[in-house]
């Protein structure tokens, strides 16, 4: 019985390893479209450049230009105690968010924690771009 119980253990925690895919975030519909020359959109029109969408998601989107037509989108709301549903915010540096609740830091390019208390990435959202109009989903 002990044998099984510890293989019982073992197959539920290789389980639970694997890719940080922002599951622990709440999961809500997402559909967000918008020209890219949308005034609000602006700060897109070069790499590095990121802006916020409310009104999206669990706490709003950051949508950040990586590249010349590579874009990716997070979900605002804080890897860290997301319950409690902090939203994060843009830094001055446009590099990294910062969630005002716990000091937690994460990279805008790829969604990482850079700074604890947090251990998981912001959820990301599908983005896709054509003809000059981007478009959000889950």
């Amino acid at each position: 019985m002990r044998k099984l119980i510890c293989l019982f253990l073992v197959v539920i925690g290789a389980a639970g390893c694997g890719k940080d895919d922002g599951s622990y975030i709440p999961s809500v519909s997402v559909n967000f479209q918008a020209p890219l020359n949308t005034p609000s959109l602006s700060k897109l029109n070069s790499p590095g450049g990121s802006v916020i969408v409310n009104g999206y998601g669990v706490a709003g989107l950051i949508i950040y230009r990586t590249g010349a037509n590579n874009y990716v989108v997070y979900d605002r709301c804080s890897s860290f105690e997301p319950e409690k549903r902090c939203a994060v915010t843009i830094d001055d540096t446009g590099l990294t968010a910062t969630d005002a609740c716990s000091g937690s830091k994460f990279l805008l390019s790829d969604g990482s924690p850079v700074k604890a208390p947090a251990t998981r990435s912001l959820k990301p959202y599908s983005v896709y771009v054509n003809n000059f109009n981007i478009f959000v989903s889950n």
